[in-house]
């Protein structure tokens, strides 16, 4: 269960600053060697599945020993909503602005609200890491 604790760390963690920084993420990719961006869009989306996975599965594991209640709320709950407004940003830069759906309309009110979700991510994150063994955190 470690590993789904620590997963769940860095995906809340790293998808709230991703998107509370949101395009002021930009890094320089002018020299040689080993090229990583956070900006890739790619990366957005492996990141967006694997927190709405990890979401999931912390919903579904027990937090404490021997008694099986639902498990920890707080970041299962940030982890869904991490990976919903991931994918929805995805989804959104490659929408183009003339085909407004209700899809599109959806994700465009969701990602209104990115920065404040990015700080709770962070925060989340940071609480979660600190106090791992609270019964609903």
């Amino acid at each position: 269960m470690i590993q789904l604790y620590l997963l769940s760390v860095l995906c809340n963690g790293l998808s709230g600053y991703i998107l509370y920084a949101g395009d002021e993420t930009r890094t320089d990719t002018s020299g040689k060697g080993l090229q990583f961006s956070i900006d890739n869009p790619t990366f957005h989306l492996v990141l967006g599945i694997l927190c709405a996975v990890t979401g999931f599965l912390k919903l579904l594991s027990p937090s404490l020993d021997g008694i099986l209640i639902l498990g920890d709320m707080v970041p299962a709950a940030s982890g869904l909503i991490a990976g919903i407004l991931m994918i929805f940003g995805i989804y959104r830069k490659g929408v183009s602005s003339a085909s407004e759906g209700q899809l599109d309309r959806l994700g465009a009110n969701l990602l209104r609200y990115r920065k404040s979700v990015g700080l709770g991510l962070i925060g989340t994150a940071l609480i979660h890491f600190l106090i791992p063994q609270a019964l609903f955190l």
